[in-house]
């Protein structure tokens, strides 16, 4: 690509001048006209310089958009953009979807004789990305050509992406907590025994049950807001005090055959303390005495709990001893792509579930010598072709029936990474190509560490050279043009910034 000065677009409107030079002789020209064209000539040079400070690179078409010339004003944009450019139409170097920007800026500027339109548009650059560019356009009053001024925006459009990826991961949470926050809603509704939640500061109840404003204060509909403790007689409220202290201390404690207020109940108080930063809470659980403090078969509790898996937001699959389901939830079936549990029960797990047919091996391996897994990377296919990425965590489970198997599994193929790509980058160790075994192909992980290894051993040479390519390049054993290519292709270092 040529490499121009920005004084190369000086232009004069006085046509008996020439660019660059000084005024021709002509009779009956005073020294007056001559003068005028110093502080002309200046005034050019301070328009290229700031165009030089302000604009990445300029272009100067005719008025049907052809590319007359160009100048580049930063480095690392001289190998980017296309070395053809002039006599091209500037509108065939935009992207597609530039296209209707592109034509209606040139528009503006031929509408609007000297004065500046903006647009953004695009170029696709030779390794394939593509390059956002904001325009300024201008067509002088004086002149035919119109001038564009370039500013690289690949910066902003990169920052733009990393919003866009923190937004998205900022949704992702925000419906993950409503939904956490909604079954916690419904199990602290529907649970059968008084539960209280008491600031451990102000001692006031900040949220509470149905059950616990029925057993504390049986004529109000919420106990929310008041003070505790609430609804025992001034005995117990000393008992429960200490077990309160007992329970900030040891985070524990618990109280037994507490009396309510009006005498009608006896109380057995469960209190746990929790702190978090700044703030302190108490848990309390309150049965009456003689009741059942755990949930036995047939209690409500148990119940719960079995309603609630089929509509768990996680994949729970149940199979044998030997990974033939039993039972799976809504959202199995949902990943699986079936329709009914009768087309899933009886299959091995197998059939969806792994990589490859050795995950369920090395599943009921690990689960026959320990009692779970945890968080096992692996796939889950659907019957549609579908493939997920999942975590998978299990138990075994003993029942009247013999030994089952609980397998938990969990989507993680939209969860977010804590450095989320914006574009298409190499691996930077091995570690995160062995994760991709059984996702990717065998060649394509070869090739993968053929670059890895390559890329390290570049930026070992330039570490050891103090960035000094040309020594690097007699290291390892190559020529200095093949270590350019290798830098640019790994994007190792500066841009156009060589070191001999």
């Amino acid at each position: 690509m040529q490499q121009q000065s920005t004084n190369d677009f000086s232009y004069c409107p006085d046509n008996d001048q020439v660019q660059g030079g000084n005024p021709r002789s002509h009779e009956g020209n005073d020294v007056s006209r001559q003068d005028l064209s110093v502080p002309a000539r200046m005034n050019q040079a301070v328009s290229a310089e700031l165009l030089r400070e302000i604009a990445d690179f300029c272009l100067l078409l005719s008025p049907d958009g052809t590319i007359l010339d160009y100048s580049i004003h930063t480095d690392d944009l001289g190998s980017a953009l296309a070395k053809d450019w002039v006599g091209q139409s500037w509108l065939d170097t935009v992207t597609n979807d530039s296209q209707v920007r592109a034509e209606a800026l040139l528009s503006e500027a031929l509408a609007q004789r000297g004065q500046i339109a903006m647009g953004d548009t695009s170029h696709t650059l030779p390794d394939g990305t593509d390059m956002l560019v904001r325009y300024r356009a201008v067509h002088p009053l004086d002149a035919d050509h119109i001038m564009l001024v370039g500013e690289d925006m690949r910066s902003e459009a990169n920052l733009r992406q990393q919003l866009m990826n923190a937004q998205q991961a900022l949704e992702l949470d925000y419906w993950r907590l409503r939904q956490i926050e909604t079954r916690y809603r419904r199990l602290f509704d529907m649970v059968s025994d008084a539960i209280l939640v008491v600031d451990g500061e102000s001692m006031r109840i900040t949220e509470a049950n149905a059950r616990a404003a029925q057993l504390l204060a049986p004529e109000q509909d919420t106990v929310a807001g008041q003070p505790f403790p609430l609804g025992l007689s001034r005995k117990a409220e000393r008992t429960l005090n200490t077990t309160l202290e007992e329970a900030r201390v040891a985070g524990r404690a618990t109280a037994k055959d507490i009396a309510s207020e009006d005498g009608e109940h006896q109380l057995d108080i469960s209190a746990s303390y929790l702190k978090q930063g700044d703030e302190s809470r108490f848990l309390l659980r309150i049965t009456e005495s003689g009741g059942s403090h755990t949930a036995g078969p047939g209690t409500p509790a148990e119940a719960l709990l079995q309603e609630s898996l089929p509509v768990a937001p996680d994949a729970i699959l149940i199979t044998d001893a030997d990974g033939r389901i039993v039972t799976a939830n809504r959202k199995f079936l949902e990943l699986a792509q079936v329709v009914s549990e009768d087309q899933v029960a009886g299959q091995l797990a197998d059939r969806w579930l792994g990589r490859s047919g050795v995950d369920l091996s090395v599943l009921l391996t690990n689960l026959r010598r320990n009692d779970s897994v945890k968080l096992f990377g692996t796939t889950l296919h659907g019957e549609q072709g579908s493939i997920a990425d999942v975590e998978v965590s299990a138990a075994g489970l003993s029942s009247s029936s013999g030994q089952c198997l609980a397998f938990f599994i969990r989507d993680v193929g939209r969860r977010v990474a804590v450095e989320h790509p914006t574009a298409a980058k190499l691996p930077r160790s091995i570690e995160q190509i062995t994760k991709r075994v059984g996702r990717v192909p065998l060649k394509d992980l070869v090739r993968e560490s053929t670059d890895v290894i390559e890329a390290l051993c570049i930026e070992a040479a330039l570490e050891l050279t103090h960035d000094n390519r040309a020594s690097a390049a007699e290291l390892l054993g190559l020529s200095r043009q093949s270590l350019y290519a290798k830098l640019r292709r790994y994007e190792i270092g500066a841009p156009g910034d060589v070191s001999e």
